[in-house]
């Protein structure tokens, strides 16, 4: 079993007065997590993707849920977004029963978070969990290993099911995107048109790592461009995606408003589009090696709480950086290349107007960038 980062970061929370809310996206590895973590535990298992479980804690009275609870200490709800009112339930175990250690997951940011934000307010620890990190990976199967399996997961991603499943990777991911990228998410969203939802995926996959243009985009799917944003704001909510806002400090020839827009998995994005194709003929090469770094950058800055703000920067007279962040008031510059030139720089606009410092990361020394 692959050792997880949040893993030592919950244990130091487990009876500190405080529910633990675990949230991400199905498959990553919550379920797995936090029964490691209570496995020497005697604690209660209640599963809410079973019908009679959902039931029993939709609007029960208190003393309904102490008869629920019995003397277990540690309690672990799955899948919580599943139950009505769920939040409102936690928010009386949390208060009235003090001597109870809450453990909730949820692959649903968007609907647990609107549930669970205001009766647990201050009740509650809450962590993020995506799918496997690189450091995470490197550390399970050595330096050795991971350098020579790096195509494969620039293809086909880092979800556990993928990682445990070589050779069966396209099926394994097909069965992940069906079940989870569309039912899930028209599940817990508003979303009527399946289809459009399929057809935003795709064009977003195809933009992936490039400037979106929300008028474009609905051009292109025949949707007014407030329902595209609201879309993209749910692929958010849901751990499919995320955008970065391009960096400006108001000087005049910058990009204010753009935004790119990142997958949180590179398989999942190949599977959108259909191509699994070997990474030396591909013509999206850089933006799959883009994807990989800023998305393991995005798990890295999260995991490890670092605060650090992440950009782009590009100027009407189309000078770029590919990735910015600014942390404790220092900001970096960083230019993905997969083989890089010695003579690369990047516009002495960006660097000297901002005092920025200034990284090439290539495949020979990205380690020092996906490992903080």
């Amino acid at each position: 079993m692959i050792e997880r980062t949040l893993e030592s970061r919950i244990i130091d929370k487990i009876d500190t007065g405080k529910a633990i809310v675990l949230v991400g996206a199905r498959q990553v590895g919550k379920t797995t997590l936090l029964k490691k973590i209570l496995h020497e535990k005697d604690f209660l298992f209640l599963d809410a993707d079973d019908p009679a479980t959902r039931n029993s804690l939709t609007n029960p009275t208190t003393e309904q849920i102490r008869t629920i609870i019995g003397a277990h200490q540690y309690v672990f709800i799955d899948e919580a977004q599943r139950i009505p009112g769920i939040g409102l339930t936690l928010k009386i175990i949390t208060d009235q029963m003090k001597e109870t250690q809450l453990f909730i997951s949820g692959s649903s940011s968007f609907d647990l978070g609107n549930e669970l934000n205001e009766p647990l307010t201050g009740r509650k620890w809450e962590y993020e969990m995506f799918p496997i990190s690189w450091e995470e990976y490197e550390n399970s199967i050595g330096y050795i290993k991971s350098e020579q399996q790096l195509i494969n997961r620039l293809l086909y991603g880092f979800y556990p099911e993928i990682i445990n499943n070589q050779g069966r990777e396209k099926e394994t991911l097909k069965n992940l995107v069906n079940s989870y990228l569309y039912r899930d998410i028209l599940a817990f969203s508003d979303i009527r048109k399946p289809e459009v939802l399929e057809n935003l995926l795709q064009a977003l996959a195809l933009q992936m790592g490039s400037e979106v243009n929300y008028n474009e985009l609905s051009q292109i799917i025949g949707i007014n461009k407030i329902t595209v944003q609201k879309y993209i704001d749910i692929l958010e909510k849901g751990y499919v995606l995320f955008r970065l806002n391009s960096f400006s400090r108001n000087v005049r020839n910058e990009i204010k408003r753009n935004k790119k827009i990142y997958f949180y998995d590179n398989g999942i994005r190949n599977m959108i589009i259909g191509n699994f194709s070997p990474l030396d003929i591909r013509q999206d090469k850089g933006a799959l090696w883009e994807n990989f770094l800023v998305s393991e950058r995005q798990k890295q800055n999260l995991y490890k709480d670092t605060f650090a703000k992440m950009y782009f920067w590009r100027t009407k007279q189309q000078q770029e950086v590919d990735f910015v962040e600014e942390q404790d008031g220092v900001i970096t510059g960083f230019e993905f290349k997969w083989n890089a030139r010695k003579s690369h720089r990047l516009p002495k606009t960006f660097t000297e107007t901002y005092d920025a410092k200034s990284v090439l990361v290539d495949k020979n020394n990205f380690r020092d960038f996906v490992k903080l």
